[in-house]
């Protein structure tokens, strides 16, 4: 998959893809079904993702509370693993957020990137302001020379299909309504890095990952699906993880911290995925390390269940 950052520097051979638009936070079942419909409307194009890095909302609102569910590198592994060829992933800046709904249609979608059909959700809006309404892309599609697709939005279980619902889900311990939604386990993607290896003194060493950035699911322990990306232990495997601010430490940052099941080796450096399945129980502060031990003896054994069953 090709990444493409300024549309102002597009390469002829990453020109006239077929999009979908959007932020396209968690990738979910929505966001498939638009990719889908991209791949359909022009078979014979390359396949694009037009998203926006930062987040327009990070962008207007820097000191909002965290709210994605994915950073930009792991919707990129999600996106190329949808069959993406091309993603579009422009920076998002004051000269972006200042063209009108007519100038982003004929600078960025016509002439920068020269793209055949896009692909967008019926709620779509664009340019300064958020001013430009589907009716807006379709009318300028048709002047400029780009086919144009709306699509309905997607519902599961009579409920509409979110980021926001996935959030909430998450944010409440439900990781499998979330999935139920995305389509895929919710996945906390990042670089192994350091930590006081206080794991490693209690016989269960795991692999620290900040959350810094992402909306935080709900603090506890998890059963969890680890996929290593990168390096000479690359590969699937079954553990438990604790998101938190571990409070038997008096932690006061967040972070995730995975243990791998069956697993013997270096991971610092490495790019983990780690997909939450089952939420087991909230952090807790135990009556010495003994007691502490002791539980995460009877999580790992819950999580080896958890995970034998899927």
């Amino acid at each position: 998959m090709r990444i493409v950052r300024d549309y102002h520097y597009v390469e002829a051979e990453d020109r006239g893809a077929s999009v979908a638009i959007g932020n396209f936070d968690g990738v979910h079942q929505g966001h498939q079904a638009v990719i889908d419909l991209a791949r359909q409307a022009a078979p014979d194009a390359p396949l694009g993702i037009l998203t926006f890095e930062p987040h327009p909302r990070e962008y207007f609102a820097p000191d909002a509370p965290p709210f994605r569910l994915m950073s930009a590198e792991a919707r990129a592994t999600r996106l190329e693993k949808l069959g993406v060829d091309m993603l579009y992933q422009l920076n998002f800046n004051t000269a972006l957020a200042s063209l009108t709904p007519r100038e982003f249609a004929q600078n960025v979608i016509a002439e920068g990137l020269g793209l055949t059909h896009v692909v967008v959700g019926a709620d779509f809006c664009f340019g300064k302001g958020r001013a430009g309404t589907v009716d807006d892309l379709k009318r300028f599609g048709a002047e400029l020379g780009f086919g144009v697709t709306v699509a309905n939005l997607m519902e599961t279980g009579g409920t509409q299909i979110s980021s926001t619902a996935i959030r909430t889900a998450l944010a409440e311990g439900r990781p499998r309504d979330a999935a139920a939604q995305l389509g895929h386990w919710h996945r906390i993607e990042g670089e192994v890095i350091g930590g006081e290896q206080r794991g490693r003194v209690l016989g269960y060493p795991t692999a620290n990952m900040s959350i810094d950035g992402l909306h935080p699911p709900r603090f506890g322990v998890y059963a969890v699906l680890v996929e290593v990306l990168d390096g000479p232990h690359a590969g699937s495997y079954h553990g438990a993880a604790s998101i938190g601010v571990r409070p038997m430490f008096d932690g006061d940052v967040p972070n995730i911290e995975t243990f791998l099941f069956d697993f013997s080796g270096d991971l610092y450096g490495a790019t983990l995925s780690v997909g939450l399945v089952d939420f087991l129980r909230p952090e807790l502060k135990f009556d010495g390390l003994e007691a502490l031990i002791a539980q995460m003896d009877a999580d790992c054994d819950q999580c080896r269940e958890i995970l034998a069953a899927l």
